[in-house]
């Protein structure tokens, strides 16, 4: 089957990697496309060779010429399927899909929150614009139970919902001692120092600056925490730093695609978030073996962890596990079991894939449509394995490395660029 996703942007976040990830265990020929900001993670796919990446370069919310370039894509590059992630190209991508006929339409839903939808609040037309285009697919794939739930108090008809979680690439967190090295080096860390971290993008719902506070009086020249990802509250963090006297021992990588070595090089994973639709980077610091402290994991939800221990949302209840886990001192690295039996990445791209060949085999207008036009179209395609995402110059204000949509009153803003 040909499948195209059509994505918003490709910064570094956990929707964007997850793609990528899909896209190296696909049993199907995959395209992807943009709608701004193609970002590293475009480069990532395209070093892959996996998928060809085209880019709408889209510079505001409101812009019907995308949806027509996004439909004339569609249209011509002769899609079995068209999947969408994230709010704006579930907006933009499910309609083009409909109106072009696509056998089948699917959506993922990464990160519907209890009150934001991808850090937008849940306003009544936010909702009204998701779940009027939601009509229009034959599924959406939901990464937890957490969300299924979500959607279903938001409107979803829980039958249109498939629960199929995020995947972890195993082979790309792995533990590695060399990087570990390499990593703490770069940083000046001691081979023999305690290293708390915590990872993702720089951002209030991450509280990170929680795990400052709650840190502060357990940091010394031999205990340090390594802050990952970059975001609008870099420079709140340093200062809650600053302000709790610790500034030479809070170390800010800013952001990295590395994430097996800076996991590596850490003793002791943090992950503070008020709300989350899954947890992908717990899930990551376990299959890299390394203890994990969390405020809130839906992905673990009765599953059987040994190395995983939530904790209050509250510096003190945070602060009371750091010390437990720093004057235990550094474990050896033991992945977790449960981690790759439930979140294989091959597994989980195998369910997606086997989701996209049962929907096709279904009798619905659409379905019937591409198989009356398939005989006619036999032997008049394109040569195997060339582009249908159409040249730089026939898309909508391409742009390679293009600026985040303007805010406008009328629609929440797309996305910006995330952290892991």
């Amino acid at each position: 089957m040909k499948v195209l996703h059509v994505i918003t942007g490709l910064g570094v976040g956990g929707a964007e990697m997850q793609l990528r990830s899909m896209l190296q265990h696909t049993r199907h020929e995959c395209e992807v496309v943009t709608l701004y900001n193609p970002g590293p993670v475009a480069d990532m796919i395209r070093g892959d060779g996996g998928a060809l990446v085209g880019d709408l370069g889209m510079t505001r919310n409101t812009e019907l010429r995308a949806l027509r370039a996004l439909r004339r894509i569609i249209r011509t590059g002769g899609y079995d399927v068209v999947h969408c992630h994230l709010y704006r190209s579930q907006v933009y991508g499910r309609t083009a899909a409909w109106l072009s006929a696509v056998p089948v339409v699917v959506s993922t839903e990464h990160s519907i929150g209890e009150t934001h939808l991808e850090r937008r609040k849940m306003t009544a037309p936010v909702r009204a614009l998701y779940l009027a285009t939601e009509r229009l697919s034959d599924a959406t794939i939901a990464v937890s139970e957490t969300v299924r739930e979500r959607m279903v108090n938001w409107g979803v008809r829980d039958s249109r919902i498939v629960v199929i979680p995020n995947g972890v690439d195993l082979s790309r967190v792995a533990f590695d001692s060399g990087a570990r090295a390499r990593i703490r080096a770069e940083f000046g860390i001691g081979a023999g120092d305690y290293v708390i971290g915590v990872l993702g993008r720089l951002d209030p719902n991450k509280q990170f600056d929680l795990v400052i506070e709650a840190a502060a009086p357990l940091l010394d020249d031999a205990t340090k925490l390594l802050v990952v990802g970059k975001g609008a509250e870099q420079e709140h963090l340093e200062d809650v730093a600053a302000r709790c006297n610790v500034t030479g021992q809070v170390i800010f990588a800013g952001e990295r695609h590395d994430v097996a070595a800076m996991l590596s090089a850490m003793d002791l994973f943090v992950a503070s978030s008020v709300q989350e639709t899954f947890g992908l980077s717990v899930l990551e610091a376990l299959a890299n073996g390394a203890p994990v402290l969390y405020t809130t994991c839906p992905a673990l939800t009765g599953l059987t962890v040994s190395r995983a221990q939530q904790v209050p949302s509250t510096a003190t209840g945070i602060r009371a596990a750091l010390a437990q886990e720093i004057e235990t001192g550094p474990r050896d690295r033991l992945p977790e079991p449960a981690v790759e039996k439930e979140y294989g990445i091959s597994a989980v791209t195998n369910r997606i894939d086997d989701l996209y060949e049962q929907l096709a085999g279904r009798r619905t207008w659409r379905t019937l449509a591409a198989r009356r036009r398939r005989p006619r179209a036999a032997g008049a395609g394109q040569a195997p394995g060339r582009a249908s995402v159409p040249p730089s110059d026939e898309l909508v204000g391409v742009a390679t490395t293009g600026p985040a949509p303007a805010e406008t009153p009328s629609t929440p803003a797309p996305e910006p660029a995330k952290g892991q």
